[in-house]
């Protein structure tokens, strides 16, 4: 995060037991500079930054358009809305670069669209690169500006969406042609 990468699981690593607003708020901890006995005693330097860094949390809250949960316990929320939490507290780091490993993973269509929705705002408004990592070729063909494709470990594709749908070592893989 020191360095302006963020990323998400493919396998959810949240604090279930942690609210929304508190999952978030985890990820603002190596922007934090007040030591750890000021944060303990919440006094002076220590409140006005938390406080700072709350309004950073409430903009990534409303970013995500997940207000009506912003109190309610992580491990109550269906899978979809905690993927949601969990790009949120990779947001609220501030990255340059996000990691995203299968973000799209055991969601159902219209929980693909709003993620696909914020990826796409993310770099749009803030201008943040996104690395992605996804199995769902429609989804990264959909939303990639470029594409880079490996078999096996070894690229075998780079380019726009269009020149790797045309690549016949990218066709040859994903239709099953032996090795």
């Amino acid at each position: 995060a020191k360095s302006g990468i963020a990323r998400t699981f493919q396998n959810i690593a949240l604090f279930k037991g942690m609210s929304v607003l508190d999952n978030i708020m985890t990820g603002r901890n190596l922007k934090m500079k007040c030591n750890f006995l000021l944060q303990a005693l919440y006094w002076g330097p220590a409140q006005r930054e938390e406080i700072e860094h709350r309004k950073k949390v409430e903009e990534v809250i409303d970013f995500l358009e997940i207000q009506h949960i912003r109190k309610t316990p992580v491990g109550r929320l269906p899978y979809g809305l905690q993927k949601r939490v969990e790009l949120g507290r990779a947001l609220a780091a501030e990255p340059e670069i996000l990691l995203l490993d299968e973000p799209m993973a055991g969601m159902n269509v219209e929980e693909k669209q709003d993620m696909c929705r914020f990826i796409l705002d993310l770099n749009d408004e803030f201008g943040t690169t996104i690395v992605l990592i996804e199995h769902d070729m429609g989804v990264v063909m959909d939303i990639s500006d470029r594409v880079v494709v490996l078999d096996y470990g070894k690229k075998i594709g780079d380019g726009t969406p269009d020149e790797v749908r045309a690549n016949q070592d990218v066709i040859d893989a994903y239709l099953g042609v032996a090795h």
